[in-house]
């Protein structure tokens, strides 16, 4: 490995989101809220800290392996939550912990959503859009965005989008050149944020409210500028046009770039990732509705809508809330809560399992039944038209068994802190999956839970996020060889 050429990545990168404290910065000098101090001293440690870094590897010229790869990209996500928790550590209205302020910054850059700040309609706008941008940030992947710089720095990038997207995938470059496929990829994501920010704002919601409310929509995030999230505007229209965006968002950003591009709609409806996820997004609409109405838990006008978005919001990981789900009948909320283990889709900014490994995983279990009925006949693997390699299977198993143990674990974990069964569970399926709301004392936020807890579970998000291998790897004396 290449530990200068590392340094002076991360310290360039580094640099690159101290930037981000800008917008706050200047949002909280228009408005006079005394979070100025606090942003100018965090944005000033941010960046000395990487020039820091820069400056005596600035010479390192090295190319990048796959290694280097997994190291940047999962210091670079640790590094960025520690870093981007000292905005939340220097606001005293907050009055958060340190452990608090990084479990908050975590959540948002994993784009989970948990949170530990309560009085949200009260807190200056500047906090407010910082916590929105941060989950923006993490809808795209940092790595992945700084990809289009790299070139520039005589850096090659592909080793950094393998790491931050690794396991099946349709297209591994949807251009010729990596640069051109983060480009393509940031301007699709960036697109579908003005677009779903105007759809807001004609909805009735504030300026605001419409850009932040779009950050977090388009990122899968789920963080809202109010306590009470997507129920605060008491409007269907808003709550429809965000269930529009979530799939949208929860679907693979490949295919987004190429019906923009070739003006077509035909590869939704002929990729097999897709119809899958939108099948298994219906039956748990279906059931959520159906479900809500039966039990009169809710008027049925409004089972309709409260179910569509709910189901929507928890399945694609999103998060938003029209309505405390944790209060419905105890078989709804948890029903939610598996679902959400799918996620999105390959190449979205969904957390989860992801849609295409539970596919395979279910189609070689229908595979394996049919062997057994005959065991000499020849059964391949196939998604739509092609053939699945045994190579690839075995891969999505084994992230399977180590997604699964990594949940065991942990939920272990938070048990020995003497939390509740339901609640580490559903906490736990929170974090990984990159969720944020959850049940029992986690239902309204994390603020409650111990220390400890809060400790376990930044582990958990960075682990969802990176989806498991990027950063468990590091762990392994294989990886430190030479």
């Amino acid at each position: 490995m290449h530990i200068g050429t590392t340094l002076r990545v991360l310290g360039i990168l580094l640099m690159l989101f101290s930037s981000t404290m800008l917008v706050p910065l200047v949002i909280g000098l228009i408005a006079d809220d005394h979070t100025v101090e606090g942003f100018l001293v965090a944005l000033s440690i941010t960046f000395f800290s990487g020039l820091a870094m820069w400056l005596p590897a600035r010479a390192s010229r090295h190319e990048l392996r796959i290694r280097d790869g997994f190291l940047i990209t999962s210091l670079f996500w640790t590094v960025l939550g520690l870093f981007g928790a000292l905005p939340f550590a220097f606001e005293d209205a907050l009055d958060l912990s340190p452990t608090e302020a990084i479990f908050e910054s975590i959540s948002g850059l994993t784009t989970t959503g948990a949170t530990v700040i309560t009085g949200l309609d009260s807190l200056p706008h500047s906090i407010l859009i910082y916590r929105q941008m941060l989950q923006w940030l993490g809808g795209i992947g940092i790595i992945v965005v700084a990809v289009a710089v790299l070139p520039m720095l005589g850096i090659g990038g592909m080793q950094l989008y393998r790491a931050e997207i690794p396991g099946p995938t349709k297209d591994s470059k949807l251009t010729p050149r990596i640069t051109e496929t983060a480009k393509a990829l940031f301007s699709v994501y960036l697109a579908l944020t003005v677009v779903c920010a105007l759809c807001y704002h004609l909805a009735g919601m504030s300026t605001f409210d419409a850009i932040a409310h779009a950050f977090s929509t388009v990122a899968i995030g789920g963080f809202s500028t109010h306590d009470t999230s997507m129920a605060w505007f008491e409007s269907n229209t808003i709550l429809l046009i965000c269930s529009v965006f979530m799939c949208i968002s929860a679907m693979n950003f490949g295919l987004h770039y190429l019906a923009w591009r070739r003006r077509s709609l035909r590869h939704y409806l002929g990729d097999s990732e897709t119809k899958f996820f939108s099948s298994i997004v219906l039956v748990c609409i279906a059931i959520t509705c159906g479900y809500l109405i039966l039990s009169g838990v809710i008027a049925p006008e409004d089972a309709l809508v409260h179910g569509l978005f709910q189901a929507i919001s928890i399945t694609t990981t999103t998060g938003f809330a029209s309505e405390n789900f944790a209060l419905w009948p105890t078989f709804l909320p948890v029903m939610l809560l598996m679902f959400s283990f799918m996620g999105g889709c390959v190449g979205s900014t969904g957390g989860g399992i992801k849609a295409m490994r539970l596919m395979l995983i279910f189609k070689q279990g229908i595979r394996e039944l049919k062997q057994l009925v005959h065991p000499q006949a020849v059964i391949p693997l196939k998604m739509g038209k092609r053939r699945v390699d045994a190579a690839v299977v075995s891969a999505v198993w084994s992230f399977f068994a180590v997604y699964m143990f990594s949940f065991i674990t942990i939920l272990l974990l938070l048990m020995g802190t003497g939390m509740d069964f339901i609640t580490a569970f559903s906490a736990v399926a929170a974090s990984l999956n990159n969720l944020g709301p959850g049940l029992g004392d986690v239902a309204a936020n994390y603020a409650g839970i111990s220390e400890t807890a809060k400790g376990l579970l930044c582990f958990a998000m960075l682990l969802g996020r990176l989806e498991v291998f990027t950063l468990l790897v590091l762990f392994t004396p294989m990886f430190w060889r030479l």
